[in-house]
């Protein structure tokens, strides 16, 4: 065959400049003309590259209802604005009296209150702050990983540049990372194309993360399978397995960049929850059940140990959709993790990895 071969190219379903052939040739060589893409289907080309963009949506679309949340007026925001303003009227109003009675039995008792009250002032200050910039970096991430997602989708050198910049200044301050984040600082310069170079810094920076955000996983699935198989009330399974979903959800956030607060974690518990709800997490799919009992799970293990290996799914599950949601990046160059990835151990009958 005469000339150079077409380089490969990964293309968007949606985007414009990409157009599924029908089989009239005629429109497709003269939309290739304009400088758009023709993609012949094959019998899996919508299972291969449909599915990547509908889950990139899927977590966008989960980060904008919880980590991006920017309502300005909801009934829900309004009660809750109105009850904390009257807990904190009540509050001032008891520590003012409190403070006047102290001054009334002796002025030194009355300082006294006077300090306590303005340590307790500024804490509440230093508290506020500290949830202000957790959440503006919860968001700053989001922002990134939609950035990037959009960067990577166009093949953008500016926009990969400016992105993958912000994502090595993310990790500034953290020394495992040094190697990496020194590679891929010395790669923005000579790396022309912009999806390349989105790709090598995921490879570089994000894989050790992935990692320790899966050992997390991995752990916490562990240990609620282990506790529920062994715990001798359901109220105690459900307070543990709550327990460490929460535990797991912070050290996720905390593995990525992210420093969540209490309110930062109610919106990342929002984005996680918005994240299951679309991609239907919670429900355990056929699939999943066919390989557990595949695997003889089911004929082997007691009630009890079944519902162990039950809820460590679902914990799993759980942290694969925090994982997604606190990512600065999508998953491209990587395959995005699967339960079975993480946790094996519940699909081999407690065997360890």
């Amino acid at each position: 065959m005469n000339g150079e071969r077409p380089r490969p190219r990964a293309f968007r379903l949606d985007d414009d400049k990409v157009m599924i052939a029908n089989g009239d040739l005629a429109t497709a060589a003269e939309f290739r003309k304009t400088g758009g893409a023709v993609i012949a289907p094959g019998p899996d080309v919508f299972a291969e590259q449909a599915e990547p963009a509908s889950d990139e949506m899927a977590i966008e679309i989960a980060q904008k209802r919880g980590l991006l949340r920017r309502a300005l007026f909801t009934w829900g925001g309004l009660f809750w604005s109105a009850l904390s303003g009257l807990v904190s009227l009540g509050v001032g109003l008891w520590t003012t009296r409190i403070v006047d009675d102290l001054f009334a039995r002796s002025a030194t008792l009355g300082w006294i209150g006077v300090g306590l009250a303005t340590i307790l002032l500024l804490s509440l200050l230093g508290v506020g702050t500290r949830e202000a910039r957790a959440i503006f970096r919860q968001r700053r991430i989001a922002h990134l990983h939609i950035a990037l997602a959009e960067a990577r989708a166009r093949d953008d050198r500016e926009s990969a540049r400016k992105g993958v910049g912000e994502l090595v200044a993310i990790y500034g301050g953290r020394p495992e990372t040094a190697r990496a984040r020194a590679l891929v600082g010395d790669l923005m310069r000579e790396i022309v194309d912009g999806r390349d170079l989105i790709d090598i810094a995921e490879r570089n920076l994000m894989v050790p993360l992935d990692a320790d955000a899966r050992r997390e996983i991995a752990a916490a699935a562990r240990r609620v399978s282990m506790v529920t198989a062994i715990s001798p009330r359901a109220i105690v399974d459900v307070l543990f397995v709550g327990a460490q979903a929460v535990r797991m959800l912070r050290r996720i956030s905390e593995v990525y960049g992210g420093r969540p607060g209490f309110l930062g974690f109610v919106r990342l518990a929002r984005s996680v929850g918005a994240h299951l709800a679309i991609t239907g997490g919670m429900a355990i799919g056929d699939s999943l059940v066919s390989q557990v009992v595949g695997h003889g799970i089911a004929a082997r293990l007691s009630a009890r140990l079944g519902e162990g290996v039950l809820n460590g799914m679902l914990t799993t599950r759980i942290g694969l959709s925090a994982m997604a949601v606190c990512r600065p990046m999508p998953f491209a160059a990587e395959k995005q993790p699967g339960v079975k990835d993480v946790a094996p151990f519940l699909f081999s009958g407690g065997e360890k990895n």
